[in-house]
């Protein structure tokens, strides 16, 4: 069998570790892990006996987090207002990363003659739609 589709099975070949660790890690208490969950900060994964499980990019955000509170001074409602717009940038930026691939892919074609008119399969040129 080629490539799993099952998205369960892809997670679970992330690497996870308990509160514990990323407390213990970060020099935080857990609790006060839980209380930026129950700030809507972070999401940890949960284990099927509703572990909190956290991933790379579960201890980065919280390392951000902790850089805005400790050295930066901003104030847990800052926080949710730059991680959302940290979050819009890089999906911005995605989009505008797209968007070069296509003009680049156009721009080529064009150079080389292909005209997407004449395509035996149809091409779609144009803006690529919201997610």
């Amino acid at each position: 069998m080629s490539e799993n589709k099952n998205p369960k099975r892809r997670a679970s070949s992330k690497r996870y570790v308990l509160i514990s660790v990323v407390a213990k890690r970060l020099d935080l208490h857990p609790q006060t892990i839980r209380m930026y969950e129950r700030e809507g900060l972070i999401k940890p994964t949960r284990s099927a006996g509703n572990t909190r499980l956290y991933d790379d990019r579960a201890i980065r955000r919280l390392e951000m987090i902790l850089n805005l509170t400790r050295e930066l001074g901003v104030n847990l409602a800052g926080v949710e207002v730059i991680l959302n717009m940290k979050e819009r940038i890089d999906r911005l930026e995605a989009e505008l990363d797209e968007l070069k691939t296509i003009t680049h892919r156009l721009t080529r074609d064009r150079r080389a003659g292909v005209d997407p008119r004449h395509a035996l399969v149809k091409v779609k040129v144009g803006l690529p739609t919201k997610r």
